[in-house]
């Protein structure tokens, strides 16, 4: 592909430092009109930094941007906008008590006489962009921002982007909790987007997404541009070299350590989600539970974690049977729980690091109800440093660390607290190969070290070679166990739609 066009966006020698870091060191790069340029790094290279210059939600230190013969150094997220600058985020901001078409039109609302809210018009244009985009019968546009899915709220997002003026898109991992066919209606959007002549910024840990949606990607390591290649010139294996500064083996493959003692029964479980579930996992076995969206995997580790309730059944840790009515119970009985939703679910975003590694060790470490913080440095610190998170002290606000480095926060929390049975709820959700590799690692060290795993991913690959077994599931129910000598990905497919035999 050569590109002749002038470029739509042109960076040039951007820096940014915080205290104690250098987010991003002389970056220049280039989107041209019609093309898909994809953004790569490992959690912390500076990726975030960047998209939020870019909007405006960061000054920069040094450097230029130009939008379409516009300058935006130094100018107001409303400066960019107007200047046809769009961010679709990682996670939508959705209100939950007014409707899509208001969600879509939020803060923008048309006008007609008098200042009355022109809805007719508001909704008319939301049913317009649907059918453009390809989203036609996908979403109500009445119904209210609380009920919808989260594929439901990516459209939003997008629609709220695309709706006037826009010369260029940049999205943020914006497939990291989409099925394959919601993503392949994404890829649909940005095809018409290029057909369109729009430039378009795809920022996306999964490298397979890359080469196929991708005209060219932009590689960042440590804050300094590594890599800038035509797709067609390149490969995975190259552009994770870029990335890390080394060669990462394909998957990972873990020797089994499975015992004979038994650390989680579950017998006859039934729930609101779930209809008679039944399974055990050993000490030291990593058990992959596969499925599809709506399955009822994450309700099941809600429930054994006592975030959701139970209608009957039995749970057993240790042979001992566990009435868990609540997180604490859970706690109490060596249950831990890694969320998918991180940020939601598994942190506090506006308190420290500290605090939030310790929060599962707090009634340990309080004494008459007095909590020193030298206490928690002292018990989590090794754990901080054990998994390399990157941070300029432990008194971080953990909002403001990356992704990859927030999911190594929650899983310090549970090395502090040694559980017998860790949940993992698709722990390597947005995060880079490298830091993948990493959490790959202290999966298996943890099992070898005797503690049963369960494992809940929608990644085959990684179902398949972290997993001793796996347990797929269909419509609330346990479909197939799958032993790992018979595990493939189209076994796996085939039991979580319900189509296979047993």
């Amino acid at each position: 592909m050569t590109l002749k066009t002038t470029p739509i966006l042109a960076v040039s020698g951007v820096g940014k430092s915080f205290p104690g870091v250098k987010a991003l060191s002389n970056v220049s790069m280039d989107v041209h009109p019609g093309e898909v340029v994809a953004f790569v790094g490992e959690n912390g290279a500076g990726k975030s930094t960047f998209l939020k210059i870019l909007c405006a939600e960061y000054s920069l230190d040094e450097g230029n941007i130009d939008l379409d013969g516009v300058k935006l150094n130094h100018c107001t997220p409303l400066d960019a906008r107007d200047a046809g600058l769009r961010l679709v985020r990682q996670e939508p901001e959705i209100i939950g008590d007014i409707s899509v078409a208001e969600n879509v039109f939020i803060g923008e609302y048309p006008r007609l006489s008098f200042g009355r809210v022109d809805f007719p018009g508001m909704r008319a244009t939301v049913l317009e962009l649907l059918e453009r985009y390809g989203f036609a019968g996908m979403i109500d546009i009445n119904a209210l921002g609380r009920t919808l899915s989260p594929a439901q709220m990516h459209i939003v997002e997008i629609l709220r982007a695309l709706k006037d003026g826009v010369k260029l898109v940049a999205f943020d991992e914006p497939t990291s909790s989409l099925t394959s066919r919601e993503v392949d209606r994404l890829f649909g959007l940005i095809r018409i987007l290029k057909s369109e002549g729009l430039g378009v910024i795809y920022v996306s840990h999964r490298l397979h997404e890359v080469m196929e949606i991708a005209d060219r990607v932009v590689v960042l390591k440590d804050g300094v541009l590594t890599g800038d290649l035509m797709i067609e010139d390149t490969s995975e294996p190259e552009i994770i070299k870029l990335m890390v500064g080394r060669e990462l083996a394909h998957g990972f493959n873990r020797e089994e350590t499975t015992t004979t003692e038994v650390v989680l029964e579950v017998n006859n479980l039934h729930s609101q989600w779930h209809n008679d579930i039944s399974f055990k996992i050993h000490a030291g076995e990593i058990v992959g539970f596969g499925g599809l969206v709506g399955a009822g995997r994450t309700e099941l580790a809600k429930v054994l974690f006592g975030e959701y309730a139970k209608e009957s059944g039995v749970i057993k840790i240790s042979g001992e049977v566990k009435n868990i009515r609540n997180p604490s119970d859970a706690i109490a009985a060596n249950i831990g729980l890694i969320p998918e939703d991180r940020k939601g679910e598994g942190l506090i975003l506006v308190r420290s690091l500290i605090e939030n590694a310790s929060m599962a060790v707090f009634s340990k470490l309080s004494r008459f109800g007095i909590l020193r913080n030298r206490d928690m440095v002292t018990t989590v610190s090794p754990y901080i440093k054990q998994l390399e998170i990157k941070t300029p002290s432990l008194d971080q606000v953990v909002g403001k660390l990356s992704g990859g480095n927030q999911q190594k926060v929650v899983l310090a929390r549970w090395l502090a607290a040694k559980p017998k049975l860790l949940i993992l709820d698709e722990p390597t959700r947005a995060v880079d190969v490298g830091a993948k590799a990493e959490i790959y690692r202290l999966i298996d060290d943890l099992a070898k070290k005797g503690m049963a795993i369960m494992l809940i991913s929608s990644e085959m690959p990684e179902l398949l070679s972290m997993s001793d077994r796996i347990i797929v599931m269909c419509d609330g129910k346990i479909s197939k166990p799958i032993e790992k000598i018979d595990a493939t990905e189209e076994a796996i497919v085939n039991y979580a739609l319900g189509t296979a035999t047993n």
